[in-house]
């Protein structure tokens, strides 16, 4: 989700605002997606790499999920949205964690919608931490290393449960995917849409899963 900071630019505004309009597209977003049939969508919304920008722009952006699970908690789980938080915990604020810890326990038994939202995560980070732990299984005996498979590293990984990603899309034009679910995408179709995150609408996301309706996914065979 990409953009908020330039939508705010464009319109001399202060980048927390962008911020704040790029909250209301996820709720719409998220809306759009269950009216789609979509069963798993999965949001970037702050990567470990974010702790670099300024420390009044990061103390915004942990508010904003603050408020965001405050005022649409009731609704997801109403409209049975599962919420799962991927992304390391360690190192959030102990009241960032009681909130991601509450969200989770409130939903975990919808699924009409399964909402994974990537908060504090890399992915690099993510495939590094799963590699140690799987190491250190096999270490320790509880894994033979010569026995084991892709299917049981996945295992490891924040995303286990959830099934890789069909469809892939990045907004504002940029054309990267910026430590996203490195191990994830593998073989996952790329939309690249030029619109700046809070101008992304319902009808950006038809197009992309229109566009990828389209596509001939062979995951390497003929």
């Amino acid at each position: 989700m990409d953009g908020n900071g330039r939508w705010a630019a464009a319109r001399h505004l202060p980048r927390r605002l962008g911020h704040r309009q790029g909250v209301e597209t996820v709720r719409n977003i998220v809306r759009a997606a269950g009216d789609l049939g979509i069963r798993y969508l999965t949001l970037y919304s702050f990567s470990s790499e974010n702790w670099k920008r300024p420390v009044d722009e990061v103390n915004d952006l942990m508010g904003l999920l603050q408020e965001f699970v405050r005022r649409h908690l009731k609704e997801l789980d109403e409209n049975g949205v599962n919420v799962r938080i991927i992304g390391e915990r360690s190192g959030l604020a102990p009241h960032i964690i009681d909130i991601i810890d509450n969200a989770e326990r409130q939903t975990r038994n919808n699924d009409r919608l399964f909402l994974v939202i990537a908060f504090n995560y890399g992915g690099r980070t993510e495939i590094f931490e799963a590699a140690k732990r799987f190491a250190n299984d096999v270490a320790i005996g509880k894994l033979g290393v010569d026995a084991v498979s892709q299917a049981d590293f996945e295992c490891y990984l924040d995303t286990k449960g959830i099934p890789d990603p069909d469809l892939i899309i990045r907004t504002s034009g940029e054309q990267r995917l910026s430590n996203f679910l490195l191990w994830q995408a593998a073989y996952a179709e790329l939309f690249f849409c030029e619109k700046l995150w809070p101008d992304f609408r319902k009808e950006d996301l038809e197009q992309a899963v229109s566009h990828f309706a389209g596509r001939e996914r062979r995951f390497g065979a003929r």
